[in-house]
């Protein structure tokens, strides 16, 4: 587990970064330790435990706009926890527009799912209720604490106090093989 989760003055995730980042931000006194591991790290002079959680010491100002928060499959995997939203499979899965684009849809967060490649080509280019297929639920803009899922998909014990709850669930369940 090289990953650090960090967060801003006032407790909230941030981003998540390596322990390398995290020990540069600790020595030049901008964060300090909240959670650490059970490891240590060696250095010619001594050894110190390894930080699981760090926390900014002066306030970062965040944008929180997630309209702007680039869409990737790997968000969007996130957001619907890793799961097909027409079917609830977990391997194969591919992302669908769930009003295509050639009937006028748009390319954002609420008309983007995760859908396995078999409801995908069933689905093909037409509406879900024309495909007699249905949405598990429907989409939306992600909480920020999807954000932290795509950088580390397996949410460490010490990090799950810090993170939103409920945003998403079962998100400490590992990432399937194929859908990374």
């Amino acid at each position: 587990m090289g990953r650090v989760l960090v967060l801003n003055a006032t407790y909230e995730p941030v981003n998540v970064c390596t322990v390398r980042r995290a020990i540069v931000l600790l020595l030049k006194e901008k964060a300090e330790v909240i959670e650490r591991s059970e490891r240590e790290l060696h250095s010619a002079n001594g050894s110190m435990s390894r930080p699981a959680v760090i926390r900014l010491v002066s306030y970062v100002r965040i944008p929180r706009d997630a309209h702007r928060r680039k869409i990737t499959r790997r968000a969007v995997f996130a957001r619907d926890n890793w799961t097909c939203q027409y079917c609830g499979a977990r391997s194969q899965l591919t992302v669908d527009h769930v009003i295509p684009r050639s009937k006028g849809g748009g390319s954002g967060w609420d008309n983007i799912v995760a859908s396995c490649a078999p409801c995908n080509r069933r689905k093909g280019d037409l509406l879900p209720r024309q495909a007699n297929m249905q949405l598990a639920r429907p989409p939306r803009t992600p909480s920020p604490d999807v954000f932290i899922h795509v950088a580390s998909p397996t949410i460490p014990v010490a990090w799950r106090q810090y993170m939103y709850h409920g945003a998403v669930e079962g998100a400490h369940a590992p990432v399937p093989a194929r859908a990374a």
